[in-house]
C-alpha cells in the first residue's frame, strides 16, 4: 500500500492522519508497514483525504495477489 508515501507528500504526520480517520496513531503506523490493512470503509475515508483513487492507494503487488 501507498500510505505512506502519500501521507508524507499531503504534509501529514501519522498522528494528523489517524485524528481524520478516528483511528491510534498505531493503526496508521500498522498499516504503513503491511503488519494490517484497514478496512474497505477506512480505505475510502483515505482516498477522499488524499483526492485520489482506491487503486492509487494499491501496490501492484497487493493488487495480483
Amino acid at each position: 500500500m501507498k500510505l505512506k508515501e502519500m501521507r508524507i507528500k499531503n504534509g501529514l504526520t501519522q498522528e494528523e492522519l489517524a485524528a481524520k480517520l478516528d483511528v491510534g496513531q498505531p493503526s496508521v503506523a500498522l498499516w504503513e508497514t503491511g503488519k494490517n490493512f484497514p478496512t474497505v470503509k477506512k480505505l475510502i475515508q483515505i482516498a477522499e483525504i488524499f483526492g485520489c483513487t482506491l487503486d492509487d492507494l494499491i501496490d501492484k503487488e497487493i493488487k495480483s495477489t
